[in-house]
C-alpha cells in the first residue's frame, strides 16, 4: 500500500485541456447541455453516469452511488431507480440531494444541488417501456438495497417474473423517476498550476446569480 501511494505522490500531472468558462455565464443548463454534448463527442465513458448524494436524517449519515441521467426537461435532471430502495427512502424524509459529474478527459466536474420529487407516472411508464425486458424483470426481481441470502434467490424471482410475464412487462408501482430542480449548479474546469476555474449559478428568487470560487 506505501509503495502505491508513494507512486501517486510522485505523479504530478497538470491540467491543461481547457481555459475560462465564461461561455457559460448566460444559462446553467444551456451551459450543462453544451459540457454534455462534449463530454459525449469527446468519448467520455458513461458520460451520464453521476454521483448521486442523499442524507439518511436520523443519524445524519451522507450515501453515495453512481445513477444514470436519463433526460434533461423542464430544468430537471432526470433519473430512475426502485423508490424503495435505499436512496428512494432517504429522499422520501429528505428531497435534498446532490449530483456530481466527473469527465476527467476534458477535466471538468459539474456539481448540482437541489430537491428531488418524482416525476410523472407517464413519464416512467414510456420510459420503463423502452428498457430491456431483462432489465424491466430485474426491476420486479430486485427487493433494492435489501438483503440478499443469495445470488440463487435472486434469479429464481427473475425466472418466476418472466413466467409471470410472458409478453408485456408492466411497471413496478415501486419503481419510477425522480426529476432534481436545482438551486446551485457549480461548473469546475481543471487549469493549470491547480488555478482551476469554479462557476457557481445560485438561484434566486428571479432567475440565477453566479459568481466565482477559489480554487
Amino acid at each position: 500500500m506505501s509503495e502505491w501511494i508513494n507512486k501517486l505522490r510522485d505523479s504530478h500531472a497538470d491540467f491543461d485541456k481547457g481555459g475560462l468558462i465564461d461561455s457559460l455565464v448566460t444559462n446553467p443548463f444551456k451551459g450543462f447541455s453544451l459540457w454534455f454534448d462534449e463530454a459525449i463527442t469527446n468519448n467520455e465513458i458513461e458520460a451520464n453516469a453521476c454521483i448521486i448524494s442523499t442524507i439518511e436524517v436520523s443519524t445524519l449519515q451522507p450515501s453515495s452511488r453512481i445513477v444514470y441521467l436519463k433526460e434533461l426537461k423542464n430544468e430537471q435532471f432526470v433519473f430512475y431507480t426502485n423508490y424503495k430502495s435505499q436512496k428512494g427512502t432517504e429522499l422520501l424524509e429528505n428531497p435534498k440531494a446532490s449530483l456530481l459529474f466527473f469527465w476527467p478527459g476534458l477535466q471538468r466536474q459539474v456539481r448540482i444541488e437541489g430537491l428531488v420529487k418524482k416525476v410523472s407516472l407517464e413519464e416512467s411508464d414510456i420510459y420503463f417501456a423502452s428498457r430491456p425486458r431483462e432489465s424491466q424483470l430485474g426491476a420486479w426481481a430486485s427487493n433494492q438495497s435489501e438483503v440478499l441470502n443469495n445470488r440463487n434467490d435472486l434469479i429464481s424471482r427473475l425466472e418466476e417474473f418472466d413466467l409471470k410475464f410472458p409478453n408485456e412487462v408492466p411497471r413496478p408501482p415501486h419503481w419510477g423517476g425522480y426529476g432534481l430542480s436545482p438551486n446551485l449548479i457549480e461548473f469546475w474546469q481543471g487549469l493549470p498550476s491547480r488555478l482551476h476555474d469554479r462557476l457557481v449559478f445560485q438561484k434566486t428568487a428571479e432567475s440565477w446569480s453566479t459568481f466565482r470560487k477559489n480554487p
